[in-house]
């Protein structure tokens, strides 16, 4: 009976790492690693173009390194999802993107979360 009770107590308390103080479910968007690259590319340059805020995966900003196609995505689309999210905005990017529960940043890289 024991083992039943702690299984259920630990899902309780992975599912409440999900939300904050608030009660806000926290995801991010990424880029999807099975997408090509120019497609990446394409869905990346329509974001930065439409609203996100891509400025700090420029050279010598927080975000520019790791200088890869697929990390400057994920950030280029967090940016664009969480600042249209609650207007109708999606994680789609033409299939290019994913939603994750596990918060993205990586050292001085923030990925904004807005609830």
């Amino acid at each position: 009976m024991i083992c039943p009770i702690l299984k259920l107590l630990i899902a309780l308390l992975l599912l409440n790492l999900c939300f904050q103080a608030s009660g806000q479910y926290m995801e991010w968007c990424i880029a999807d690693e099975q997408t090509p690259d120019e497609d990446l590319e394409r869905a990346m340059e329509w974001a930065c173009g439409n609203g996100a805020d891509c400025s700090k995966i420029q050279l010598n900003y927080p975000c520019y390194l790791p200088n890869t196609l697929k990390d400057h995505a994920s950030y280029s689309f967090n940016s664009y999802y969480q600042r249209f999210k609650n207007k109708g905005g999606s994680c789609y990017f033409n299939s290019a993107a994913i939603t994750t529960d596990l918060d993205p940043s990586h050292g001085s890289c923030k990925f904004e979360f807005i609830p």
